[in-house]
């Protein structure tokens, strides 16, 4: 059986307005497998981003175990989270948030340089992914001179670039039409196969989430599996 890349325990988040707090999060647990894609399911409010950002140790303020490849990471100090986020994890959202100045292949390269990549190495790396999504000739395109759907393959290659144990994905096709986000997700989801990865991947669309690996579901703040 394979070991858990990611496992959550207990993982609880509130926040306060005013005189009134609102749990969003209620004793989360969860465990991903290695090479396991699971798809996180719930409505917009339901708490999904939250948990990803938990998870990809994004923001403060949670209560509960979070460990990564083995190591538990939710009291790591700031240098220690840089580190896990640039070494074992890719992140992919709902928007882009490509740098509008450095083309196709240097916004996927940025990632490998970042992490300590001779610029050679960055590059063939870049180029095998880009390619691998279709854009083997856009790679010195600027995010503007691309489609929607282009540049979100674009970010989707920026997440695999270090070839992370787990990739966090956030409403990763919500911003693209239905035929252009099943064509992005299939092709993710092939990426991440193809290279062993795990990924946790926040939807509210059950469709999409049925090509995956598990189903589980984000309801009043606790998990259900379907």
């Amino acid at each position: 059986m394979n070991s858990p890349v990611l496992q959550v325990e207990g993982l609880r988040r509130s926040f306060t307005q005013g005189s009134t707090t609102i749990e969003v999060l209620k004793g989360v647990d969860l465990g991903v497998n290695a090479g396991e894609i699971v798809a996180l399911l719930g409505p917009s409010g339901s708490g999904k981003s939250t948990m990803l950002q938990a998870v990809g140790l994004l923001e403060g303020g949670f209560q509960g175990a979070i460990s990564i490849a083995g190591e538990r990471v939710e009291a790591l100090d700031n240098a220690g989270r840089t580190r896990v986020r640039r070494d074992r994890l890719g992140f992919v959202y709902q928007f882009h948030h490509l740098l509008p100045d450095f083309s196709a292949r240097e916004n996927v390269m940025l990632a490998g340089l970042v992490a300590g990549r001779s610029e050679v190495a960055a590059s063939a790396r870049a180029d095998e992914l880009l390619t691998a999504l279709g854009l083997g000739d856009r790679l010195s395109h600027r995010p503007s001179q691309l489609s929607g759907g282009e540049q979100q393959r674009v970010a989707v290659a920026r997440a695999l670039a270090n070839k992370p144990v787990l990739v966090l994905a956030d409403e990763p096709t919500g911003n693209l039409d239905e035929a252009t986000a099943a064509k992005v997700l299939a092709e993710f989801l092939a990426l991440v196969r193809g290279q062993g990865s795990a990924a946790l991947v926040a939807t509210h669309n059950l469709a999409l989430a049925k090509q995956m690996d598990r189903v589980v579901t984000l309801h009043e703040g606790r998990l259900a599996t379907i």
